[in-house]
């Protein structure tokens, strides 16, 4: 990036703290504590197995550090990808590795820094400031515990894939009777109450989104649990993310959570009723395609309670999200969009992550809206504010 335009507007758009609107943090253990935990994020363990690593190396009782020298030679195959990048950006700015490329011989290095530098008890604090990020939202099951962490900077978000597709399994209902006290087995106005106690209690402990994940096939109906769940999302003044397109266990030799793909099938046309019903609610919506951004794009032009939202998994690399992120800049209201989440585990992830976005999102506003008169450096700055923090604010209402 030597085009000084862009390099002073990422300059100027690293500045903005972040609102993280959609991650898998534990907040209470939010950091890693080793290398073993950054190059266990599945995307670096998928890329190995689909490059020929054994999965015998990802065995819960394997030695982390052969798993992690077997990771780094498999990654040699994989280097020119955007995974690879997010990984040198984090041993270069967190580890202070001076090096341009990671290569087995690092090993040693990178684990022992890691171990060191992790162990220090500010880490989470250093983290946080190095990577600007102010707020950080959660995925919690409907039966997690929300005490014992500082839920103004952890963001509860009640995930909602259990009641909406597992509620028939013993297991689940099981736990949603131990959660509220109700024999859901009671009909559907026992259900009712019992999600609306779920909602009471998430609301009281500070959540400020629901969300739920789903296949290409769903077709909301009134009457179901979804349509339930965005009843409540309507009284508890809850916006209501949508993460639309997955089919899960599509490569069941997979890795851990390497399993799952998308195909193009999905369409927001079986959400029409939905958003119709519930002009209240404001459905925060990722689609997994890039190839179906256009119709996002077109449903938050039009429905003013549909907003588009971060650039999920598989559009989640440079290609992608600057097609999208140009698009959506180009048709939707800049105060309906909520630029980027990390979806991390680690909070390490923010970083390279965002800064991803941030070039492109510098690009796209050096040579879409600056050079073309469309608004000046300083309204350029405000766009970026509002993607990556403003809009999510008065969104969620944090």
């Amino acid at each position: 990036m030597h085009d000084s335009l862009i390099v002073d507007l990422f300059g100027e758009i690293c500045r903005i703290p972040i609102i993280d609107v959609h991650s898998h943090i534990d907040p209470r253990r939010p950091t890693s504590r080793s290398f073993d935990d950054i190059l266990g994020y599945h995307y670096y363990t998928e890329l190995a197995h689909s490059s020929g690593m054994d999965k015998t190396f990802l065995a819960a009782d394997a030695d982390p550090r052969d798993r992690i020298r077997d990771i780094l030679y498999h990654m040699s195959f994989f280097d020119n990808t955007a995974q690879n990048r997010w990984f040198l950006d984090i041993a270069q700015s967190f580890l202070g590795f001076e090096k341009s490329r990671i290569t087995l011989a690092d090993c040693t290095w990178l684990c022992d820094t890691a171990e060191r530098l992790m162990a220090q008890p500010n880490w989470e604090e250093q983290v946080l400031r190095k990577s600007n990020i102010e707020k950080v939202f959660l995925t919690n099951d409907f039966d997690d515990a929300l005490e014992g962490f500082d839920t103004s900077r952890y963001i509860p978000c009640l995930r909602t894939d259990d009641l909406v597709f597992h509620l028939d399994k013993p297991e689940v209902k099981q736990r949603l009777e131990k959660a509220t006290g109700i024999d859901v087995a009671g009909g559907k106005n026992r259900l009712r109450q019992a999600i609306g106690m779920l909602f009471e209690h998430f609301k009281q402990h500070g959540a400020r989104a629901c969300a739920v994940s789903l296949p290409p096939s769903l077709a909301p109906e009134p009457g179901s649990v979804f349509w339930l769940l965005a009843e409540h999302c309507r009284d508890f003044a809850l916006p209501f993310d949508l993460m639309i397109g997955v089919n899960r266990r599509v490569y069941q030799g997979g890795v851990y959570q390497g399993q799952d793909l998308f195909d193009q099938r999905t369409s927001l046309i079986q959400y029409g009723d939905l958003f119709n019903a519930f002009p209240e609610v404001t459905f925060c919506v990722s689609v997994l395609t890039s190839a179906q951004n256009q119709e996002l794009a077109s449903y938050s032009w039009i429905f003013p309670n549909v907003v588009t939202s971060g650039h999920w998994w598989y559009s989640n690399i440079p290609a992608y999200i600057e097609q999208d992120a140009r698009a959506r800049l180009h048709a939707v209201p800049k105060t309906k969009q909520l630029g980027y989440y990390s979806d991390m585990y680690k909070l390490e992830f923010a970083l390279p992550k965002y800064n991803m976005y941030r070039r492109i999102l510098a690009k796209i506003l050096a040579d879409d809206f600056i050079r073309p008169g469309v608004c000046n450096e300083h309204q350029a700055i405000e766009i970026a504010r509002l993607l990556l923090r403003d809009n999510a604010r008065r969104i969620f209402d944090v």
